[in-house]
């Protein structure tokens, strides 16, 4: 099924290749739009008809530079509201069109399902609208990457188009872009500065759809592969052998809860496996079962390190990974480079909280996408 997907959407952006997105020219009326929000209204531009000034920022979940920016965006609507300001964010990208190695800095996608759970998750209280389906606001205003701000006067001409500040790490922000932009226009001057660049994702147009197929196919075509494993294999690896971040899945094919959340544990090794991360799923099932648990191995294009208990007494095998583990499946434990439990659950994982313990602790180039993930 994935290649002939993969054939036409290969065709269909080949076709579309040198298709482009400009940005809306300075001076224009900002484009119209109903969009739905994470508040289950729908929003449209007359709804900000009384506003002096309306702020415009396409932004979403999964890019990191936009997760630095959630917080200033709700201090840029706290900071104004009085004045009468109105600040709106869309989100534009088209979820089918992220690859999933492209949520290696996220908990979710970009949906708008996905876009309540992260204002649930950070609080957030300013309008956060979709346009993932038909994404024609986005093409209409042409967002070059997310976080990207337009600004419009009382009249709804754009007056600023660019960054919100210079720069996605706090400490480094000298430049209030925005900020400068907004308070001219409430002043009733000329915007000092109309343009500047953006940084951050790249929007993620339909046609980049070819592009995350393709790469569903390429893990489909991995090998998958199940060894045995012995008691004192168990408890070597309980030492985290591989001093990189380790997660570690005890299930069953006999055991309902691990077939069920056993796609999303997959799913996690795919978003953040080219990161310093790996999964290893045991089987407990009985060693004579190999066949069925490959089976069900393949099927899950499991692309993980799996193994198998190579014992019939399964509670030996328990104890040898942990002294203190004498119950059933599924187990779950998230080891740090240094073999630090980080996070451990007896029966099935909170998914959100396992990713989330991930991402507070996985590597990173900048400290604060570790901490974005460790206060809410």
């Amino acid at each position: 099924m994935w290649k002939l997907l993969a054939v036409f959407l290969v065709a269909v952006g080949m076709a579309s290749a040198a298709e482009v997105h400009p940005i809306l020219p300075l001076g224009s009326s900002a484009p119209d739009f109903s969009l739905p929000g994470v508040d289950g209204k729908i929003h449209k531009l007359s709804d900000y008809a009384s506003s002096p000034v309306l702020v415009v920022v396409f932004t979403c979940d999964h890019c990191p530079i936009a997760q630095m920016y959630e917080r200033r965006i709700q201090q840029l609507a706290d900071d104004y509201k009085n004045k009468g300001v109105a600040v709106v964010a869309i989100q534009p990208n088209d979820p089918k069109a992220i690859r999933i190695d492209e949520l290696d800095s996220s908990d979710i996608s970009d949906s708008l399902a996905e876009m309540k759970i992260r204002v649930q998750y950070k609080h957030l209280t300013y309008p956060y609208l979709y346009d993932g389906d038909t994404q024609q606001v986005a093409r209409a205003y042409g967002p070059q990457a997310t976080p990207h701000v337009f600004i419009f006067d009382q009249q709804r001409k754009l007056r600023y188009e660019g960054r919100m500040d210079n720069s996605y790490r706090i400490e480094l922000v000298k430049t209030q872009d925005a900020r400068n932009a907004i308070d001219a226009l409430l002043a009733h001057k000329e915007v000092p500065v109309k343009h500047t660049g953006v940084f951050g994702c790249s929007t993620k147009w339909q046609e980049k759809s070819a592009d995350r197929i393709a790469a569903l196919e390429k893990i489909d075509e991995q090998p998958v592969t199940v060894e045995m494993i012995s008691k004192t294999e168990l408890s070597r690896l309980r030492t985290n052998p591989t001093h990189q971040m380790m997660l570690i899945d005890f299930w069953a094919t006999w055991c309902g809860s691990c077939v069920a959340e056993f796609a999303d544990l997959q799913n996690t090794l795919r978003m953040y496996g080219a990161r310093e991360f790996s999964l290893v799923t045991v089987s407990a099932n009985m060693p004579d079962e190999k066949p069925s648990v490959t089976r069900f191995l393949q099927k899950q294009h499991a692309t993980s390190r799996n193994y198998l208990f190579d014992s019939q007494d399964t509670t030996a095998m328990q104890l040898a990974f942990d002294p203190k583990w004498d119950s059933a499946v599924p187990y779950t434990v998230l080891l740090s480079g240094d073999g630090k439990v980080l996070y451990k659950q007896l029966g099935s994982a909170d998914m959100l909280e396992l990713r989330r313990t991930i991402l507070a602790n996985l590597p990173s180039d900048y400290k604060g996408f570790n901490q974005y993930w460790k206060t809410n």
